[in-house]
């Protein structure tokens, strides 16, 4: 199979595809903050992006219905495209986020190729920004930046893809093992593997009642905050924070675990500060938060899509001590980690695979409704090539990711690394979360205090200096 030929959807992608409405949009998101080195240097970028975008097959792709299986979906490549149709000049803006959020509420056209970018000039002159939009049936988290990534400079991409990194976290496996020139297909089974075929299908089956049972335990005795829940509203806000990852090192060398332990407790500790802020009470509040996981492997050919799977764990936002929290998170996470991706109740994304292509599209709707009964609040992790990308020339400074919010979610959480800094791209319903910048300020607090406390751990176990 090519990669312009169709393509049927994984069950997951299905689903996303499915559940979608006009007031619960299914798409991610990137806003790219770029430094301009000409007043035109924006222009330049949308003649650059569209340019590009033809020649990038996964970009052609649109959904469409097909009659078998019954209520499946394939993708298929567009007639007459035109990536004016996707690529869209703004007029100069004051600020970037407050143009993200109007433009992340708008669902994508779903008769055309489901994505979108936005480039929007800084009204100084400074720079510009573009916003990527992705549909979650195009793309999970890694594979949009794939997509994004092949419209940028072609020194900076090659270099991207090609150096060798000091560091496995600075060199993510779908960086490498993803071609972002096409999307390969499924390679057909061999008939000689059928009877392991049937041996793996029980065992699938056994996998998915104990994911369930987990799913079951997970709901009981949850507190969380009404402060995360919302009535779908359509409307959107964004907004970013750019942290320093030398400050995340020294938590992670002071008080154990990994960096992106640190960085999910500096969630659960922002958002204890601001439930105690705004007056809502962080006292007994242990929201559940979906961490999503790739499942993609390196080093070989993967369909385009969705490749998920998910931790599920309680954030100790009741817990008053930073440190305390950190070390709550982390043991949360050791546990996942040993259970494995395919395990537990954040392994809930892959009951989508038993789930017959009809099943989807008829009961979209009451899934999408049962996601706040499952978790609270979804914090995910998009890696980031440790190079810098650069567009037209102008080198990439800021890069925010958005996650889509579950149906009946106030809050999503999505953060990269990129060039030394932290980046948390934070997405909310606008009605629910007026306040979101007041959140923002509190992840930079709990980074602050976290290192504080780092700090002070470290001078009691050195003792008092000699006079």
């Amino acid at each position: 199979m090519t990669s312009e030929s169709s393509d049927l959807l994984a069950p997951l992608d299905l689903a996303f595809w499915s559940i979608e409405s006009a007031e619960h949009p299914m798409h991610l998101g990137a806003l790219g903050v770029f430094t301009a080195d000409s007043p035109s240097a924006a222009a330049h970028a949308a003649e650059l992006l569209a340019a590009r975008a033809a020649a990038v097959p996964g970009l052609r792709l649109r959904i469409r219905q097909v009659l078998l299986p019954l209520g499946g979906a394939a993708r298929h490549p567009a007639p007459g495209f035109n990536p004016l149709d996707h690529v869209r000049l703004a007029a100069p803006v004051r600020d970037f986020h407050a143009v993200a959020g109007a433009l992340m509420q708008r669902p994508l056209d779903r008769d055309r190729p489901p994505w979108e970018a936005h480039v929007l000039p800084a009204a100084d002159g400074g720079s510009f920004a573009v916003l990527f939009k992705f549909h979650h049936a195009l793309a999970d988290g890694l594979r949009a930046l794939t997509l994004a990534a092949a419209v940028m400079d072609p020194a900076a991409r090659a270099q991207a893809t090609a150096a060798p990194a000091a560091h496995p976290a600075a060199r993510p496996p779908w960086w490498r093992a993803l071609d972002p020139r096409g999307l390969p297909g499924l390679a057909a089974a061999a008939p000689g593997r059928a009877a392991s075929t049937v041996l793996s299908a029980v065992g699938d089956v056994g996998r998915a009642l104990g994911i369930g049972a987990s799913v079951a335990r997970a709901t009981w005795g949850t507190r969380s905050t009404a402060a995360l829940t919302s009535r779908p509203t359509g409307t959107r806000r964004t907004a970013g924070v750019l942290l320093d990852l030398d400050d995340v090192h020294r938590v992670r060398k002071t008080a154990g675990g990994t960096v992106n332990d640190v960085l999910i407790a500096v969630v659960a500790g922002a958002l204890r500060r601001w439930l105690d802020e705004r007056g809502d009470g962080s006292a007994g509040v242990a929201p559940r938060a979906l961490i999503p996981v790739s499942r993609r492997r390196p080093r070989t050919a993967q369909p385009q899509g969705n490749r998920l799977s998910g931790y599920l764990i309680r954030l100790p936002v009741d817990d008053p001590a930073p440190l305390a929290r950190l070390d709550a998170v982390r043991a949360a996470m050791d546990r996942n980690k040993d259970a494995g991706p395919t395990r537990g109740a954040g392994a809930v994304a892959l009951l989508a695979d038993h789930v017959p292509p009809l099943g989807h599209r008829v009961g979209g709707r009451a899934v999408a409704h049962a996601a706040r009964l499952l978790f609270d609040v979804l914090v995910t992790s998009v890696p980031l090539p440790s190079l810098g990308l650069t567009l037209g020339g102008c080198p990439l400074a800021e890069v925010y990711p958005f996650a889509p919010l579950a149906h009946g979610q106030a809050l999503a959480v999505a953060v990269s690394t990129y060039r030394g800094h932290v980046h948390y791209g934070l997405v909310a319903d606008a009605a629910a979360v007026p306040d979101l910048e007041r959140l923002a300020a509190c992840l930079r607090a709990e980074l602050a205090g976290l290192v504080a406390a780092c700090d002070d751990r470290t001078s009691l176990i050195r003792g008092p200096r000699a006079t």
